[in-house]
């Protein structure tokens, strides 16, 4: 598309090599030189964001919800298309470019730990739908495993529920099996207590289903306490990665050196962030980025001022403040010089 919105041409392109052969083709029979070329694009990452990238072109990654936003400006009926989308996006970065942020230069060693980090969250989420789900199932046939566990992620009770998963096989658990799935589990303390208070629980009277339904529980049982038990041992292997990848970064020591931000949750916010250091201008870009910067809703007369858990909001908000200007100094995090203000409030 030209710059007063005439269509040059139009073409679908395949993925790979030939596809991206195939657009640098089509560019250079309307563009001399690549930076004349401004593409958007609904991703900021993948193979065909970063071939882009490379080749000069000024690439815009619009989110998703916004080019929907800007489809209804256009028309309500609910229609999408391909080409319609292609034209969508070509319209937005010719004429509100300047109302959006052009892709980031993060290094790639910051786009790996974006990519584990984010890797890393989805299987603790997976973990905790599975874990629900066996909760939920627990309910209906095996309410002592419950009063016996109050975490389902815990090695103590993959373990036990793996031997017994039916109050019946759990009533019949000894001493000495329960204390052998707590050893098989890694508990080093205070086995034979907990194996004790296991055992008086999994004993008590409790609500029964029928035999039938309780064998059924039971092999879903054994089925979910498989697959957290792998996503346990896969969160903790992506884990170790994500924490050799993170502390190489040259930024990491001032990313720890912030209070409450260890390993993992300082490898999500170098992630998020990137480390370009030119993407975010003012600490007030990156706290807008960030979210905690207060939404102003302003119609007529009505004004407000919407900030979510205020407390919370506030303090983050803050924290990314001065997040931001460790990173522009290059200076790790000083108690004193951050809340230096305090101490002049108080005098």
């Amino acid at each position: 598309m030209e710059e007063a919105g005439q269509r040059l041409a139009a073409r679908r392109l395949p993925e790979g090599l030939s596809g991206i052969r195939g657009l640098h083709d089509l560019i250079a029979a309307y563009a001399e030189e690549p930076e004349q070329v401004v593409i958007g694009i609904d991703t900021d990452r993948g193979l065909w964001v970063s071939a882009l990238a490379a080749s000069g072109y000024q690439v815009w990654a619009i989110n998703p919800m916004a080019a929907a936003r800007y489809r209804d400006r256009h028309h309500v009926s609910g229609a999408k298309s391909d080409a319609g989308d292609a034209k969508l996006l070509a319209d937005l970065v010719r004429t509100d470019r300047h109302n959006h942020r052009q892709i980031a230069g993060d290094t790639p060693d910051a786009e790996a730990i974006k990519v584990l980090a984010r890797t890393h969250q989805s299987l603790i989420w997976a973990r905790t739908r599975h874990a629900n789900m066996l909760r939920s199932g627990l309910r209906e046939y095996y309410p002592a495993a419950l009063e016996a566990f109050e975490s389902l992620t815990d090695g103590d009770a993959l373990a036990v529920l793996g031997r017994a998963p039916t109050p019946e096989q759990g009533a019949r658990l000894s001493l000495s099996k329960i204390g052998s799935a707590l050893k098989g589990a890694g508990r080093q303390r205070n086995i034979e207590t907990r194996a004790i208070e296991i055992q008086t629980v999994l004993r008590r009277e409790h609500l029964t289903a029928p035999p039938a339904v309780a064998a059924a529980f039971g092999a879903t049982t054994t089925a979910a306490v498989h697959v957290i038990a792998a996503l346990n041992a896969q969160i903790e292997e992506l884990e170790a990665v994500l924490a050799d990848h993170f502390e190489k970064h040259p930024d990491a020591d001032i990313y720890r050196s912030l209070p409450g931000l260890g390993v993992v949750l300082g490898a999500r916010v170098l992630g998020e962030f990137g480390d370009d250091p030119n993407r975010y201008s003012t600490a007030k870009c990156r706290k807008n980025y960030a979210g905690t910067s207060p939404l102003t809703i302003a119609s007529g007369r009505k004004r407000a001022v919407l900030a979510r858990h205020q407390a919370l909001r506030a303090l983050g908000n803050r924290l990314v403040g001065i997040l931001h200007g460790c990173l522009r100094h290059h200076t790790h995090y000083d108690e004193h010089k951050a809340w230096a203000h305090r101490g002049t409030a108080a005098a």
